[in-house]
């Protein structure tokens, strides 16, 4: 079985073992807008919560200044708020093409065609056809190597009807897109295996 010491390894393929991994990563398709009012979706698929009973949540990027940076995280730190959406399988084309890149000046919403509907204590708008979308405000931000980590503390969340059950959210009707490694993306299945302990 081969076997790699990280040190002795090209950059890419560090990036390529990680990224092929740790699947299938929940991918966050965050809304933030400008401080000139520009609507900004992107997805990012390094994203997890950090806190459940008090939800903060966690995104991170390439780390980069000024103008190199992009537009999301820019936003999220110079806003502090930013709206996490969750992404299903009727939303993974669109997802994807707001990965596209475009002018700052222009809004992925409009890019890719998503419908807007309007947060309740954020300025950013949602995804409209989110299932489940998590208001955020800025929780903190650090440097971790050549990445920035963006936590967002979940101040209000949305969660359509058709995925619950009994008042609360039932995963097996929500039928989450997930990243695995190189280009590839899979969709959440059950297994037939219920947690014992």
């Amino acid at each position: 079985m081969p076997a790699y010491d990280i040190d002795a390894l090209e950059t890419r393929e560090r990036d390529r073992i990680v990224k092929s991994a740790v699947t299938p990563r929940p991918i966050a398709w965050i809304s933030t807008t400008s401080p000139d009012g520009v609507d900004n979706l992107a997805p990012f698929s390094s994203y997890n919560y950090v806190s459940s009973a008090e939800p903060v949540v966690i995104f991170n990027t390439p780390d980069a200044e000024g103008d190199d940076q992009k537009d999301t995280p820019r936003n999220a730190l110079e806003t502090e708020e930013f709206a996490v959406n969750v992404v299903t399988e009727p939303l993974a084309e669109p997802m994807d093409a707001t990965a596209a890149d475009i002018e700052s000046e222009e809004s992925e919403f409009d890019f890719a065609e998503v419908a807007r509907a309007d947060c309740e204590q954020i300025a950013p708008p949602r995804v409209a056809d989110a299932v489940v979308t998590m208001e955020c405000s800025l929780y903190d931000s650090m440097q971790v190597k050549d990445r920035l980590a963006i936590l967002g503390e979940v101040e209000y969340v949305h969660v359509d009807d058709s995925v619950l059950t009994d008042g609360e959210i039932d995963s097996r009707k929500v039928d989450t897109v997930g990243r695995l490694g190189g280009p590839y993306y899979t969709v959440s299945d059950r297994l037939e295996f219920e947690r014992q302990f």
